[in-house]
């Protein structure tokens, strides 16, 4: 199976269920929401899965994007897909494991676009928008992107981010952090 991205760019993807690649329809309003703003800024691409989302920031002008990702085979497909559209003068990496232990590993940077896509019935939500915070990973005017089911969120306040608009796409919630 292959999807398609900005640019009618082709992509790869895995096989069965077990990744889901983000919607064209909510990729699209991410890209209209952050519209401008992508343009050599630093993409964080959280349980990244295919890369979908960290390809179309590339294909878009971002200078710096990381993934996260669990999945060895996911990797493969990330970095193979985001080698086919990176550009001169662009940087990417795809780090494999544990997306919390990952995380206190880029303590230090600074990503101006977050975007975060867990499995929607994982426990990972809190967790991984704790380690964001604590790391301080999140630029002064950055944006986090989280997608979960509009049925589940189970997020208690986090310190130091604070809910800046929230956006319902069918079966699919984004809920947008900036810090307070």
């Amino acid at each position: 199976m292959s999807l398609r991205i900005y640019g009618n760019r082709q992509l790869k993807t895995l096989p069965g269920q077990a990744t889901r690649p983000t919607l064209a329809r909510v990729r699209e309003a991410v890209f209209n929401i952050w519209q401008g703003t992508i343009e050599d800024c630093r993409w964080l691409d959280l349980c990244a899965g295919t890369g979908s989302m960290g390809a179309e920031a590339l294909c878009r002008g971002a200078s710096y994007v990381v993934g996260i990702e669990k999945s060895s085979r996911a990797c493969a497909i990330v970095q193979q897909n985001w080698q086919q559209v990176v550009q001169t003068g662009q940087i990417f990496e795809v780090l494999r494991g544990d997306v919390v232990q990952r995380l206190k590993m880029l303590e230090g940077k600074k990503f101006d676009r977050i975007y975060f896509d867990p499995p929607y019935a994982s426990d990972l939500y809190e967790s991984v928008l704790d380690a964001i915070a604590q790391y301080h990973l999140l630029d002064e005017d950055g944006e986090i992107a989280v997608e979960h089911s509009p049925d589940l969120w189970n997020v208690e306040e986090i310190p130091s981010l604070e809910v800046c608009r929230q956006k319902v796409y069918g079966n699919t919630a984004l809920r947008f952090y900036c810090q307070n």
